[in-house]
């Protein structure tokens, strides 16, 4: 019987058509690579989202149960408040807890996770966002409008926020819509203004997935690690954008709601 022969081409793929297959494969690799790294980010988004309101329904049970706001976590304090005998949040040489600047009006920290019973920590008990970074809190220290003398503090001490009465507004923490034009007490002018003038009482934030790499090195983001009064928030921006990188989160709790949950525990008035 005679060998049936093959003409040459017909001998399988042809060096060009393996090169086509090899790219139609190399581009749907790359495709379902970013598809997942896409989900994965935005898992993480929407993660960090949840552990930022959890954390905020936990300040605000642990306000209504012992009648005040909690001080704010230091880096050497496990996760827990500090607080001095007075009732201010200063730590033990009576110094404001803040992130590092200028010592203000504002005491701002790291959320106390053990003290509001936060189920996310690291190994060194702090809160923790979807990228492994610390949350971080700041409470209202001054206020205004109070109906007659006050006493401080206000908002982190039960016997001086109850005897002061409901007619007081927090003075200091502020949320901007961007860096550019903000003095280290206001936001220059209202139309810059997220929320207005002497609304907020304590903010719960994550400073996100780029918090290891190019955090706070953006304008924006860089106003929220300050350590005055001045915070900024907006969506995120990329790499690039005019004000820097900024996928900061952001949750808050205003005066308004503050007093209605101790009014309608009975705290209040």
């Amino acid at each position: 019987m005679r060998a049936r022969r093959h003409s040459p081409g017909s001998a399988g793929f042809s060096l060009v058509e393996l090169a086509i297959v090899l790219l139609v494969v190399t581009l749907m690799l790359s495709s379902l690579l970013y598809t997942l790294a896409a989900q994965t980010e935005q898992r993480n988004f929407e993660d960090t989202r949840r552990r930022l309101e959890q954390a905020r329904e936990l300040v605000l049970a642990f306000t209504i149960v012992n009648g005040r706001l909690p001080c704010p976590a230091r880096a050497n304090s496990a996760g827990v408040e500090v607080r001095n005998a007075a009732g201010e949040c200063k730590d033990a040489a009576n110094v404001e807890d803040y992130y590092g600047g200028t010592p203000g009006g504002v005491v701002g920290g790291l959320l106390p996770a053990v003290t509001i019973g936060f189920p996310t920590v690291d190994a060194a008990g702090f809160a923790v966002d979807a990228w492994q970074n610390r949350i971080r809190y700041a409470v209202a220290k001054t206020i205004t409008n109070c109906s007659g003398t006050a006493t401080l503090p206000h908002f982190e001490n039960a016997t001086n926020l109850k005897g002061n009465g409901i007619s007081c507004q927090p003075s200091d923490l502020l949320i901007c819509k961007s860096a550019t034009g903000i003095t280290p007490i206001n936001c220059g002018g209202s139309a810059n203004q997220v929320m207005s003038q002497n609304l907020v009482v304590t903010i719960v934030f994550s400073t996100g997935k780029n918090a290891a790499t190019s955090g706070g090195t953006g304008v924006d983001e860089a106003a929220n690690l300050n350590g005055d009064q001045i915070f900024v928030f907006h969506v995120p921006a990329p790499n690039g954008a005019a004000n820097g990188e900024f996928d900061d989160q952001f949750t808050w709790i205003t005066v308004g709601e503050l007093y209605g949950k101790l009014i309608a525990a009975g705290v209040l008035p």
